[in-house]
């Protein structure tokens, strides 16, 4: 399955505890849509999200964003994980 990281800007910086509990309702939502949030990374002071996600299509994956919580991501790229 095609696997795509996104990316978030939230102007004024971004808790971790923030992101954690967006992630949760991610997790929660994602298996009606066949999408695998796997990992995310967080840069408070400048806040930047990162997502790792398996999902069909690049829509589906921020679906399951909507959803979920509501913060889309502002840019999504397919990628190939490397060693």
């Amino acid at each position: 399955m095609p696997m795509f990281m996104d990316v978030h800007h939230m102007d004024g910086g971004v808790s971790a505890a923030d992101v954690a509990g967006a992630h949760q309702k991610d997790v929660e939502t994602q298996s009606q849509y066949g999408v695998d949030y796997q990992h995310y990374w967080v840069d408070e002071k400048n806040g930047k999200i990162f997502c790792l996600v398996e999902a069909p299509d690049a829509e589906t994956a921020a679906r399951v964003h909507r959803e979920a919580h509501g913060l889309e991501a502002d840019e999504i790229y397919p990628v190939t994980q490397g060693a």
